[in-house]
């Protein structure tokens, strides 16, 4: 592919465009792929559509500044942003070990960015560009590490990152409307000193007097990194005030100066959104990583659509909410429209659009009419633990899109692998969409999360009670069986969620072992940077109530629950031995069909024929073996690894008792 169509990487690549100048330099932690999913790409796009001569570094060389000063200086200034991921999440597992892949870099090379990359860069581009150079840091770890946040990997509260990253402004949330107002202001040469009242960024001044909006204080980085009560408390007011219609600025003190966060900025209007997704990306990755393999992160997203931003599900483990916001921006049907008929012309091409979606695939609008003039509620969620009696569950324009999509000369199928939330489908009493995604819009599997069984954890998450899964299962079942399909669900499951228990992971292991089903694949909870979820794992506290909350804090029981979860794999039977003796189930550790695990060779087993009964009555819930389509036939040749994946709802007594044998065991819980 001709380069001249991407940004330009090099001295030469400048130089053959008859550019001897340039005026803003955008740095990536990714591998250059110029696709509007890779959030630098897109600044870059962005800053190029206002006239300007726009370079890009991806993946620099950083133990010193030599790579950025290849392309010499810009003249207005410098956007820095990590990549996609926080680096730290990167580059480390849940269990702090290091990655062996990088799907963002060339080859899947591990190892071309640097750990906490937003610090780096920032560092290397003032050594290489001095004191007067703007430079602005942005992107998901600068947004979710504006204010003094827990490091799971220090283990310690850190500063906001504008005290270790020599930055003038940091740009947070989705960029697009601060980038350009900065960059506007950069080129009538104000400095970034004077630039205060611009939404959606922050900056260090000498005291809130410097603040141009109404707003709050919160406790010191000092206090927050002394007390985990202030950190808590600072947690929930910066949630609170995350709302780009009702929320006020954030004042924080560090280290003798004062960090202020300005409101958000508002959401991309539907214009707007389609503006900045139909600017002239190539779509591809850059032609000098085709001798190294290529990037492999463009092939989940080559042929699939963004359609929307923004998450009202607002997860507590999750930091869309904190990073994108609550409120909803979609594009135009046309807009998309526009996007699927040019992938048809794509020479790899086989007419399958991969997926149509965005945080979460089902939003298309705002969750209720009062946001547009009020905004989101402070302290009530849409959608857990029940919904809100004002929610607007509709998904007419999501579905009259995907109907258009199907309809376009040469696409076969329209797949939907986005997460959906099931609890905001039930809602919507025309099953007219819910019908439409299992005839048409499902690639054998659909992606759900019910995450666990326990009501007390899922209320941790903020996620809906189980029953609202089992619901939908009921009803994914009968419309499988009415359109004859053999599709399944994978099911997202997380151990060690704060508030979850060994007693709340037995039970969940139970409910799994009923149905016949066990994951192949268990997500620890991950305390990543910003989240309320990592809040509670610090200060073991929820910030929402300031109550005490149990947290599995230690490697060791995490792996406890995490083996639970997985029993039946041989290399875990000794930690789920241990886990059921610690947690009084030695009725589950036998030949019955109850059973999780057998003994150990010579050992007397608690759950034979007399214990096993004794183990359904006091927890131990039978096998249920119901299947999940239509059909007896499994996926992949009959092979299991498809059917584990799915979690069928029990016959309605079954149910009862297991509700029944879970309440008790969560009471249980609950008394230790």
């Amino acid at each position: 592919m001709d380069t001249q169509a991407f940004l330009p990487v090099s001295k030469e690549d400048m130089i053959s465009r008859g550019w001897y100048w340039y005026d803003f330099l955008v740095v990536s932690g990714d591998a250059y792929v110029d696709h509007p999913s890779f959030g630098p790409v897109v600044i870059a796009r962005v800053l190029e559509a206002l006239g300007a001569r726009v370079a890009f570094l991806a993946q620099p060389e950083w133990k010193d500044s030599s790579a950025f000063e290849a392309m010499g200086a810009p003249r207005f200034g410098v956007f820095i942003g990590a990549g996609n991921l926080d680096s730290m999440v990167a580059h480390y597992t849940a269990a702090k070990k290091r990655r062996s892949e990088d799907f963002y870099s060339p080859g899947k090379r591990a190892g071309l960015r640097p750990d906490r990359a937003t610090i780096v860069y920032a560092n290397r581009a003032r050594e290489a560009f001095g004191a007067d150079m703007p430079i602005i840091i942005g992107g998901l770890e600068a947004s979710l590490r504006r204010f003094s946040h827990y490091d799971y990997w220090d283990d310690k509260v850190r500063r906001p990152i504008l005290f270790d990253a020599p930055a003038d402004l940091l740009v947070y949330g989705m960029g697009e409307t601060a980038t350009r107002e900065i960059a506007k202001q950069l080129k009538r040469k104000v400095k970034p000193s004077q630039m205060r009242a611009v939404r959606g960024t922050a900056f260090i001044a000498d005291s809130e007097d410097e603040c141009r909006f109404e707003y709050i204080s919160l406790p010191s980085f000092e206090e927050t990194a002394a007390s985990k009560t202030e950190y808590a408390n600072a947690t929930r007011i910066e949630y609170e005030e995350h709302d780009p219609i009702r929320g006020r600025a954030l004042c924080q003190r560090c280290a003798g100066k004062t960090l202020i966060v300005n409101p958000p900025a508002m959401p991309l209007s539907t214009r707007e959104l389609d503006a900045v997704f139909e600017l002239p990306y190539t779509r591809e990755v850059h032609p000098m990583y085709d001798e190294v393999g290529g990037v492999p992160a463009i092939e989940e997203v080559r042929f699939s659509v963004i359609h929307n931003r923004g998450c009202f599900g607002a997860c507590n483990f999750c930091a869309l909410a904190f990073h994108q916001g609550r409120m909803i921006s979609a594009r135009s049907t046309e807009s998309v429209v526009r996007e699927v008929e040019a992938m048809t012309q794509h020479p790899l091409w086989k007419g399958f659009v991969s997926d149509v979606g965005g945080p979460t695939a089902n939003f298309s609008h705002n969750s209720c009419k009062n946001q547009d003039k009020n905004g989101m509620c402070a302290k009530k969620r849409c959608l857990a633990p029940t919904p809100c009696k004002n929610l607007d569950a509709d998904h007419s324009e999501y579905l009259s899109l995907l109907r258009r999509l199907r309809g376009i000369p040469g696409v076969k199928k329209v797949f939907v692998r986005s997460g959906i939330r099931f609890d905001y489908m039930l809602e919507d009493k025309n099953g007219q969409f819910f019908s439409e995604l299992v005839k048409y819009h499902i690639s054998g599997q659909l992606k759900v999360a019910p995450e666990h069984c326990i009501d007390g954890v899922l209320d941790y998450m903020g996620k809906p009670h189980i029953e609202v899964y089992e619901r939908f299962m009921d009803k994914y079942s009968r419309l499988n069986q009415r359109f004859e399909k053999e599709q399944y669900v994978v099911p997202y499951l997380m151990s060690s969620h704060p508030g979850s228990t060994l007693q709340d992971a037995v039970a969940l292991a139970e409910y799994l072992n009923q149905r016949g089903r066990q994951p192949e694949q268990v997500q620890d909870f991950y305390p990543t940077p910003g989240t309320i979820s990592t809040a509670m794992y610090y200060t073991e506290l929820d910030p929402r109530t300031m109550k005490p909350v149990y947290v599995a804090k230690s490697s060791h029981e995490k792996a406890l629950q995490r083996a639970l979860l997985q029993w039946k794999r041989p290399d875990k039977r000794e930690l789920v031995i241990e886990a059921l003796k610690k947690a009084g189930r030695e009725d589950l550790i036998g030949f019955g069909k109850d059973c999780l695990v057998r003994p150990y060779a010579g050992q007397k087993p608690s759950g034979d024929k007399k214990s096993a009964e004794k183990g359904t009555k006091s927890g131990a819930p039978k096998q249920n073996t119901v299947k999940v389509s239509g059909r007896a036939k499994g996926m992949g040749g009959g092979k299991t690894a498809s059917r584990v994946n799915s979690l069928p709802r029990a016959p309605k007594a079954e149910r009862q008792r297991a509700a029944a044998v879970q309440n008790s065991i969560k009471g249980k819980g609950k008394k230790k």
